[in-house]
């Protein structure tokens, strides 16, 4: 019995163990100006990521095809394993304020604002490609971030993009 409780306390404290090592993030923060994504744990950074926007990354996005990528307060709602960008998290743009902005200046506001990794077959020009702004409004990471992301964000994180 006594060998029983050994086993049992030893599991216990095994699974605490392993809970206590995986960290997920509450928060995701993008500053723009500094090109950076920061995965963040109770204020504080766990990562950080530089990243590349789009192409035309200064101020905040108003419609379809600007090239700029949202600022502001929004969700990750979705995480997509089959993407076109290796895999991808979805930016919850646009929110009712963009569309009735974007609706009142006669224009489309856009979506399928992404975290994601890189162009499917294109890995290898990776390094050259992260050094410039090149996506549709999007974050891009390299894949083995994104890879790191994936595992410390849930659905449902809150994104914060500074300008």
């Amino acid at each position: 019995m006594n060998r029983l409780w050994s086993i049992f306390f030893i599991l216990i404290i095994t699974i605490s163990c392993v809970s206590c090592m995986t960290k997920k993030a509450d928060k995701v923060v993008v500053n723009k100006s500094e090109s950076k994504l920061y995965v963040m744990k109770k204020g504080k950074p766990l990562k950080t990521y530089n990243v590349a926007f789009g192409t035309d990354p200064v101020g905040h996005k108003e419609r379809e095809g600007d090239g700029r990528t949202p600022e502001g307060e929004y969700l990750l709602d979705f995480k997509n394993s089959k993407s076109k960008f290796y895999k991808s998290i979805r930016v919850s743009y646009p929110n009712a304020y963009d569309i009735a902005k974007a609706t009142a200046l006669g224009f489309n506001p856009g979506g399928d604002i992404m975290i994601h990794g890189q162009p499917n077959g294109k890995e290898a020009s990776t390094k050259a490609r992260q050094r410039f702004n090149w996506t549709q409004g999007c974050i891009a990471v390299t894949n083995k971030e994104m890879d790191e992301i994936w595992h410390l964000i849930d659905v449902g994180t809150p994104i914060e993009i500074l300008s």
